[in-house]
């Protein structure tokens, strides 16, 4: 059955309620590989609950991670599950994220664009708590052989690359258990974990989840540009350009500019393979 983008965007949106607390925010963090060294200062505010602050990126896994694909069954989204692929990630916070909350939740079809051969449906979920606001967060989901009904081609999000060497370059290995302590989080895809469910999908072992190169990648620009301070942190988004696997190596290459810092990410050891791109986060 085609994509009805009619029947998507016009549908209600789901309403959840959802809650965290500072060991949902500390196991998120330590699955981003947090608390190396586990005695650093800077490391502390991401894993003691005395002094705890929480990555924006969180958003994407609270309430046990349905944040990214809360929207894949609205009216008119019927699809091959086998065809899907996470394309993008974009996080836009309107406060700090609290230790502990409570918020609801809404799930919605934003857009959805005709790119051909393809189609992406942009799943859009808001998070409210009794003071407002707390997030935006729009996953932008990749659907092969859906494309071709006539839709919107949509915006390109493409970003060049500044002619000029990085401002800052740091690398951050992936621990080898790392997905393995990631999934804990929400996402119990046994692509990250399971070797021979990783084989039957064309992987020669498991591949680390997007979400958590995401959330590795958001705290070192923290770590190296920001001073630790999570809370100037207003937007971050990506574009999912490749795989990487637990016991690599990403290289973070950062520019900054006006409020903004632009990144790409790649995989040190297989020729700086790309990992993410278009990458931006804004801040204060």
């Amino acid at each position: 059955m085609p994509i009805d983008a009619s029947a998507a965007l016009a549908a209600e949106p789901r309403r959840a309620e959802i809650g965290w607390d500072h060991k949902d925010v500390q196991l998120y963090h330590l699955g981003l590989g947090a608390g190396t060294p586990a005695t650093d200062p800077d490391e502390l505010r991401y894993t003691l609950e005395s002094g705890l602050q929480v990555l924006p990126c969180f958003a994407t896994v609270a309430g046990a991670g349905t944040a990214a694909f809360g929207g894949m069954g609205a009216p008119g989204i019927d699809v091959d599950l086998a065809a899907v692929l996470h394309g993008g990630q974009t996080v836009r916070v309107h406060r700090p994220i609290p230790v502990t909350g409570r918020a609801v939740q809404t799930s919605k079809v934003a857009a959805v664009y005709d790119k051909g051969k393809a189609a992406v449906i942009v799943l859009r979920t808001e998070a409210s708590d009794d003071d407002g606001p707390l997030w935006t967060n729009d996953a932008e989901i990749f659907v092969r052989g859906e494309g071709g009904f006539g839709g919107e081609r949509g915006p390109s999000d493409r970003r060049t690359v500044p002619e000029r060497a990085p401002d800052r370059t740091v690398e951050r290995r992936i621990r080898e258990d790392q997905a393995l302590l990631y999934r804990l989080s929400g996402d119990w895809n046994p692509l990250h974990a399971d070797p021979a469910f990783a084989k039957l999908a064309g992987f020669d072992r498991p591949i680390l989840h997007g979400l958590c190169t995401y959330g590795m990648t958001l705290k070192a620009v923290t770590d190296t540009l920001l001073e630790g301070d999570v809370s100037r942190i207003t937007a971050y988004r990506t574009r999912f350009a490749g795989v990487v696997f637990p016991g690599e190596t990403l290289r973070i290459r950062m520019w900054t500019g006006d409020g903004r810092v632009q990144v790409t990410v790649t995989a040190a050891e297989r020729d700086d393979a790309p990992v993410l791109a278009d990458t931006l986060v804004e801040h204060s």
